[in-house]
């Protein structure tokens, strides 16, 4: 095989992508697209038997992958890991903050405060302590991806859910701020708005699952926009199914 045919096939060969959240899921699907794409899959998660056993199936498959323990409302759990990637590899390509969780049980005025601090710390502020630490690196070398994964929720009402919307809605308005803070360092930020999604994150009633977005869509997604020709980028992109499930 050539070294253009190799190029082709894995347009990502030698880049370090890591992924948040990526122990089943969304976060998996990504993880195993950039690493069958040619990049060592980073997965980051809190649960190490989760995450080992997603590294596996990837290097099994044929991919490259490492798995760190790591809470991303925590940030020097956040650091350690940054700290692992450094030493370990030596640069950072992709940073794909996938993390996230539900937050559907009723109106806002009947949510308890621990639950709004969660849902709140994990699906926004994670995101600020994850670009505080690996930025840097992508800084330093003036290259780099960042893709946060939102939601359409951060772009409609959504009754019953409005701590996590609100937390989307934060999201989107961070990414297109860092977007313009990152790109004369060429940084290229992006935000995905899936809407409704066959995962565990919560539950769908009523909704046909064959007809919703699968995690494997929302992974092409994210591999079209890091492999994109570097004089553009797209910031945002909302992602529906062909049909309404």
């Amino acid at each position: 095989m050539s070294t253009d045919q190799i190029s082709k096939d894995q347009p990502l060969s030698g880049q370090l992508a890591v992924i948040t959240g990526a122990s089943r899921g969304i976060g998996a699907a990504i993880a195993h697209k950039l690493a069958n794409l040619g990049a060592v899959a980073v997965l980051c998660g809190r649960t190490r038997s989760a995450l080992e056993s997603t590294a596996l199936a990837i290097v099994k498959s044929g991919g490259k992958a490492d798995a760190v323990v790591c809470d991303v409302t925590d940030l020097q759990s956040v650091e350690n890991a940054a700290r692992h990637v450094e030493s370990s590899f030596g640069r950072l390509d992709i940073l794909v903050n996938n993390a996230g969780i539900g937050g559907f049980g009723g109106p806002l005025h009947q949510l308890p405060p621990d639950s709004w601090e969660q849902i709140l710390n994990t699906n926004l502020r994670s995101v600020y302590y994850t670009t505080r630490v690996f930025a840097p690196v992508m800084i330093r070398a003036r290259s780099g991806h960042i893709i946060n994964i939102s939601s359409l929720a951060g772009k409609n009402a959504l009754p019953n859910g409005a701590a996590y919307a609100a937390s989307k809605w934060g999201l989107n308005g961070l990414s297109y701020s860092l977007a313009e803070e990152l790109r004369g360092h060429n940084i290229r930020v992006a935000v995905i708005c899936p809407g409704s999604t066959n995962t565990e994150l919560s539950p769908h009633a009523g909704k046909d699952p064959a007809k919703m977005l699968q995690p494997e869509d929302v992974a092409h997604t994210v591999a079209m926009l890091v492999t994109q020709r570097p004089q553009s980028f797209v910031s945002e992109v909302m992602l529906r199914p062909t049909q309404k499930p």
